[in-house]
């Protein structure tokens, strides 16, 4: 019996001996229980097939795949794809799958029978790719089908196999070409954009012709030029308007001279009058010129030319004036200096009218000058919304070529795909039953059934069969043993005892019967 106290090893093996054939009767019968059910349940058989993904054929760095999408997620939706009704319907009719009970059983119940009978797994590759794209490492996948005959189970595994390959092809055009398509949207959306900011910046270019920043160089230099010019006219009208105030002078001196002594010009007081002229001329001169300008130079030889005429001239008598007659022309040297006022006028007005464009071209060129920022500041905005709207149609246009070359690729199907590696394989036996495993499973039940009924037996036995039973569960020392004393049956006692006593039994017995038949005899 068991208690709370620790057993040895001689106590197990005591155990053992006990209930040995508690334990062997059911380890004998278990296999061939387990055996036998799998004899009774109805055979299935499993075709498999292995899919291997291949690699875009087109090296990356020529031709970008689109569909970067994780290929584990990628075959899930698939496989729900695959999995729907609509899907495996067709298979179960056309292959007559589940014809005992295609009469008696909904159709959404054989259907999920169906999906129950596709397993698809993952191959796990002991090297994992490090290419980009979390799922392209992935090496292939295994789909496998169960049925009731293995040449139905292999072609419904090749169709469903078929089905997949077919279904990547699909998708990854769809893929690519509605990637196409969408970025031929966007390309023309952004071109669309881009010309109205391109009218929007020819518009702002024509409004402000000349007053670009590319141009305010030029209008600081033309600026620059236009005051120079505008001070040369100014100095130029200063020197003809002196010029004429001169030859105002000299003419109306000349004309006194003339009308007074009714002489030609050239005698002794045309002479002291044109030296007073030269004379004033020449400081005139060299108020404005340094002494070794060519103008003063020029005129201070008049002025000694003069002086020496006048000399000369005192020395010759004076011839007595006549009277004045009307009628009479002109001197030369009048007419000379009415010509020379008329062009000095001519050259004033020439002179004022460049002086008033040239001060309306520097107000122009000022105002450009003046307004360059805050066109500049335009400028800016709009150009950084063309070069924006231009980098992002060049973008586009990039990514829409890339696309366009990766759809033809998987049109071509030189993209990633995928190859049956093993086709489905006609099963030569059973994948369920296991027989070998159903023997086994039913071995280790009835290990467990034995040793759990000769645990209980144990606990329900109530024996005491050694002295330590004794001292543990009495609490009291032993004094003496008393030795078996009669047979001892197969439950009290120790089996080995009663077999050796019932065989000495039995042997006694045969040798009394000699003497019993001896004695009848004699008598």
């Amino acid at each position: 019996m068991f208690g709370h106290r620790e057993l040895s090893i001689e106590d197990y093996l005591g155990l053992l001996r006990r209930r040995l054939w508690w334990i062997i009767i059911p380890v004998v019968i278990g296999p061939l229980i387990g055996l036998g059910v799998s004899y009774i349940l109805p055979n299935e058989y499993t075709s498999r097939t292995l899919v291997l993904v291949e690699q875009q054929k087109v090296p990356e760095k020529y031709v970008n795949t689109v569909v970067n999408d994780d290929l584990g997620e990628r075959l899930a939706t698939m496989q729900e794809q695959i999995m729907s009704r609509t899907r495996l319907q067709p298979i179960i009719e056309r292959f007559g799958l589940y014809r005992r009970d295609i009469n008696k059983v909904p159709m959404e119940d054989l259907v999920d029978r169906m999906r129950k009978n596709i397993a698809v797994s993952a191959v796990k590759a002991e090297f994992q790719s490090t290419r980009a794209g979390g799922g392209r490492g992935l090496p292939g996948f295994y789909i496998a089908f169960t049925a009731d005959n293995p040449r139905l189970a292999q072609q419904v595994c090749a169709e469903i196999t078929s089905m997949f390959m077919s279904e990547n092809l699909k998708s990854r055009e769809q893929s690519a070409q509605g990637t196409t398509e969408f970025l031929a949207k966007q390309l023309e959306e952004a071109k669309r954009k881009l010309d109205d900011l391109d009218s929007k910046l020819a518009a702002w270019k024509s409004k402000n012709l000349g007053r670009l920043p590319s141009e305010q160089q030029n209008n600081m230099a033309v600026l620059m030029a236009l005051n120079t010019q505008l001070d040369s006219a100014t100095q130029a009208l200063n020197r003809a308007q002196q010029d004429r105030t001169y030859a105002e002078t000299m003419l109306s001196q000349q004309l006194g001279a003339w009308e007074e002594t009714g002489e030609a010009a050239g005698g002794p007081q045309t002479l002291q009058q044109q030296l007073a002229m030269a004379q004033a001329n020449l400081n005139m001169l060299e108020a404005r010129y340094t002494p070794n300008h060519p103008d003063v130079i020029k005129a201070r030889q008049t002025v000694e030319e003069l002086k020496k005429k006048l000399d000369a001239s005192d020395a010759t008598p004076r011839p007595e004036p006549k009277n004045r007659r009307a009628g009479r022309l002109e001197p030369k040297n009048i007419t000379q200096l009415r010509t020379t006022i008329h062009a000095l006028d001519q050259e004033i007005a020439g002179r004022k009218a460049q002086q008033q464009r040239l001060t309306q071209q520097i107000s122009q060129y000022q105002g450009r000058v003046a307004s360059a920022p805050m066109v500049e500041e335009e400028g800016k905005s709009l150009m950084r919304d063309y070069q924006t709207a231009y980098a992002f149609y060049n973008d586009l246009l990039a990514k829409k070529t890339q696309s366009e070359m990766a759809t033809d690729m998987e049109r071509r199907q030189q993209g990633e795909n995928f190859r049956v590696m093993d086709p489905a394989n006609l099963p030569e036996k059973p994948s369920f039953p296991d027989r070998v495993l159903f023997t086994a499973g039913g071995a280790a039940a009835g290990l467990g059934l034995g040793f759990g009924l000769a645990f209980l037996m144990e606990l329900r036995d109530k024996s005491l069969r050694s002295e330590g039973d004794i001292e543990f569960y009495l609490q009291l020392p032993t004094l003496a043993q008393v030795p078996v004393v009669g047979l001892a049956g197969p439950m009290n006692g120790d089996k080995r005892h009663w077999w050796q006593r019932k065989k000495k039994n039995t042997e006694a017995g045969a040798a009394e019967k000699p003497a019993e038949v001896e004695q009848g005899v004699e008598a």
